[in-house]
């Protein structure tokens, strides 16, 4: 799934935490840096996010402010009043071309925040003040890809489990559901897969499971007793789409367990507009990125005709196999 991190980085502050000895322990031929803070590394001019997503960099950190962010406009709340999420890992080890992540950020390293108890402590502090908190996690990373050697869904399994206030999204496009699949299915906890066509996961998101053994795992889940979500997010024009999206509905219809699913949420391609240019800067050779775009403030996205297109027809597909209340679509 990815190339053992040839170099570590690691903040003075946290070099002696426990959990950094740990993570370290799983990469031992690993070369360790010390640097003062996360950003001298993670943010220094002149970095190249396709070289470097070659043979990405680990960086070790502490977490000192922000805990907490209001959920963005491009991200569905599904109705919940106080929708946030957190960053307790920056960057993903998959390489999708519509990655948001490499116009967001100057580097393709990834960044663990070791200390995850301040986490728990401002999300506490929130629930408190507010009575309820709809949590997204995998928000900058997919954080159960990472599960085996920063096991933080485990952890925050764990911390929901005491917190009933507390809804938890755990969105991933991975298969290591077996990492959490000893939990007793939480009914306040969603486990959401991104899903696409077969033809777009290969050609597009880079280094990710095949759509065979997503459906495994999500079926695994279903059967366990998980709330699952799928999430057809972005779908995408690419070449013949609406041949791969009516597989992709069919398929689901023929080997997912239906019945088990919370909901299916779809949308289209819609991302900030300097994000984009970024991500045109370093990445020419993804057709994807280069269509003509509706420009509309600082929001890039596929024209209302071309939208609201490929949402009708996803939406017609998979009401072949489950009810319209069950399809919450997005246009923003």
């Amino acid at each position: 799934m990815f190339k053992a991190f040839s170099h570590i980085y690691i903040e003075d502050g946290i070099r002696e935490h426990w959990r950094t000895k740990e993570i370290l322990k799983r990469f031992p031929s690993a070369i360790p840096i010390s640097i003062r803070h996360y950003k001298d590394s993670f943010n220094r001019n002149s970095q190249n996010f396709r070289i470097q997503k070659e043979t990405p960099k680990l960086i070790l950190a502490e977490k000192k402010e922000h805990f907490l962010y209001p959920g963005s406009d491009f991200s569905p709340n599904f109705s919940h009043p106080h929708f946030y999420y957190n960053t307790i890992a920056l960057n993903c080890i998959y390489d999708c071309e519509y990655c948001y992540l490499q116009g967001m950020f100057p580097s393709a390293n990834l960044v663990l925040f070791v200390n995850w108890e301040d986490f728990f402590d401002a999300t506490k502090e929130f629930i408190e003040k507010n009575q309820s908190l709809y949590l997204a996690l995998s928000y900058d990373t997919d954080l159960l890809a990472l599960e085996s050697f920063f096991p933080a869904t485990k952890a925050w399994l764990e911390f929901a489990a005491t917190e009933p206030r507390l809804s938890l999204e755990i969105r991933t496009k991975s298969t290591n559901y077996t990492q959490i699949a000893k939990f007793t299915p939480n009914p306040n906890v969603i486990l959401a897969w991104t899903i696409s066509p077969q033809a777009v996961i290969e050609t597009i998101e880079h280094g990710t499971p095949p759509l065979p053994a997503r459906i495994k795992v999500i079926n695994q889940a279903i059967q366990d007793g998980w709330k699952v979500r799928i999430c057809i997010d972005p779908i995408l024009r690419v070449p013949n789409w609406q041949t791969h999206y009516q597989s992709l509905a069919d398929t689901l219809g023929k080997e997912l367990k239906i019945d088990g699913l919370v909901d299916i949420s779809i949308g289209g391609f819609r991302m900030n507009i300097d994000f984009l240019k970024r991500m045109m800067d370093v990445r020419k050779d993804s057709s994807i990125l280069f269509h003509a775009f509706e420009k509309k403030d600082k929001i890039v996205s596929y024209s209302n005709s071309e939208t609201e297109e490929i949402l009708e027809f996803m939406s017609a597909a998979l009401r072949q196999y489950v009810s319209p209340s069950e399809i919450k679509v997005s246009y923003t």
